[in-house]
């Protein structure tokens, strides 16, 4: 009875680091539910939220709030790991409980590495979304202050607070670098390219997995919380700019897009969604030996979505793709999705609806708005059709009884 009660606890902690660092729900409730089954308990249930864990079992009962926080997506791939091994050999509950507090100690990225990932990341995404070679640069050096901010400040205030203040200080940093520095020619692109490293890429993907596994509260709760996070940037640049109309008497008078000639050649399109994947494969916490796996899934992605037009076309290839790799390279498919998918986020539509509401051109920032929300809805439904075809054939393959049955 204690090695049971223990062996829950351990679920349930294993539970824990997953769904605090970004795993979606039904890789949370497999996890704790094969642990459980391991060690021969079969009265436990398991009920998972999006921020909490509901335990229980013959003897023993367990609920835990888990808020939502950063994520560090190499625990994941630890605990992942851990429930593998499980599967090809016995273990002791004393083994298994020392493995899990191995990964909950397990320091998360180098500050250093997540600052030079977020600026390598925002300076190539600011050529994806039209940059010039020096906007880059200028968006480089705002993608280190930016990250710095993140690392050390924002960290420590609320997701709607963070966000907030990472639009406002994003936004500010990229109108002084335009304003006094002979780089940044084109400030929306800038900006955009800034901005996005703020995007919710694992609530947001999450929330569509958690939709096609029928997990309806959890999946509406991350989209939610994707939401407000994208609501948060919005309004902390529309505020950058107020901040910046009232110091120099009117708010800069920005134009139709810009797109430069040589950074929208193919081949740097290319080159710089690896780049960008590369560098928020760092933000979220992906393990090194994922990096390369990761900017190449990106690159295929944005490859598809340049060469089709069709961001629904773009996250269906790059969703099939990344759920080949994950078995390929025997880890959570969420590692290369998650980053993966960020090159097709709409930043410029959050950036033009913002910046249009604050000059009061209402009719253009409902049209960009709406842009913005049908290229989302579009790369949910693709995601969630993926999704759905994998976890069919997941089932379809559990349920197959092998040749000596």
């Amino acid at each position: 009875m204690e090695d049971q009660e223990r062996a829950l606890r351990l679920a349930t902690e294993a539970g824990h680091i997953l769904l605090e660092n970004g795993a979606e729900i039904s890789r949370v409730e497999n996890t704790m539910q094969h642990i459980a089954n391991v060690y021969g308990i079969e009265d436990e249930h398991f009920f998972v939220l999006s921020n909490g864990i509901i335990s229980s079992g013959k003897h023993f009962a367990r609920a835990e709030h888990i808020p939502l926080k950063g994520m560090q997506l190499s625990r994941v791939v630890e605990v992942n790991q851990i429930s593998r091994d499980l599967s090809d050999h016995p273990m002791s509950l004393d083994e298994l409980e020392r493995r899990l507090q191995a990964v909950r100690a397990a320091k998360g990225k180098p500050w250093w590495e997540t600052i030079l990932g977020t600026s390598f990341g925002v300076a190539a995404f600011c050529i994806i979304f039209g940059g010039s070679i020096l906007d880059a640069v200028a968006t480089f050096f705002c993608g280190l202050l930016l990250g710095a901010f993140m690392t050390f400040v924002a960290s420590h205030m609320s997701r709607l607070m963070g966000n907030f203040a990472g639009g406002l200080i994003g936004g500010l940093l990229c109108v002084i670098t335009y304003k006094i520095l002979p780089f940044g020619l084109h400030l929306p692109n800038m900006i955009i390219g800034t901005i996005i490293a703020l995007v919710p890429g694992v609530p947001f993907t999450n929330g569509m997995r958690d939709l096609a596994n029928e997990a309806y509260i959890a999946g509406t709760t991350r989209l939610t919380d994707a939401f407000l996070s994208f609501l948060g940037i919005a309004l902390g640049v529309s505020t950058a700019f107020v901040i910046q109309g009232g110091l120099l008497g009117s708010i800069i008078q920005l134009g139709t897009p810009e797109i430069d000639p040589l950074t929208s050649h193919w081949a740097i399109q290319l080159a710089a969604a690896f780049v960008g994947t590369m560098g928020f494969a760092v933000i979220f916490g992906v393990p090194r030996k994922f990096y390369l796996d990761s900017g190449f899934i990106g690159m295929i992605g944005w490859g598809v979505y340049i060469f089709s037009g069709s961001a629904f076309i773009a996250a269906f290839v790059l969703s099939i793709i990344s759920y080949l790799q994950a078995h390929i390279r025997r880890c959570p498919v969420t590692v290369f999705l998650i980053c993966g998918i960020i090159p097709l986020v709409p930043g410029g539509g959050i950036f033009w609806t913002a910046y249009h509401i604050v000059v009061d051109h209402l009719r253009l920032a409902a049209s960009t708005g709406f842009e913005a929300i049908k290229v989302t809805v579009a790369i949910a439904a693709a995601i969630i059709i993926v999704a759905a075809i994998f976890n069919r054939l997941i089932k379809r393959k559990k349920q197959t009884p092998s040749p000596t049955a």
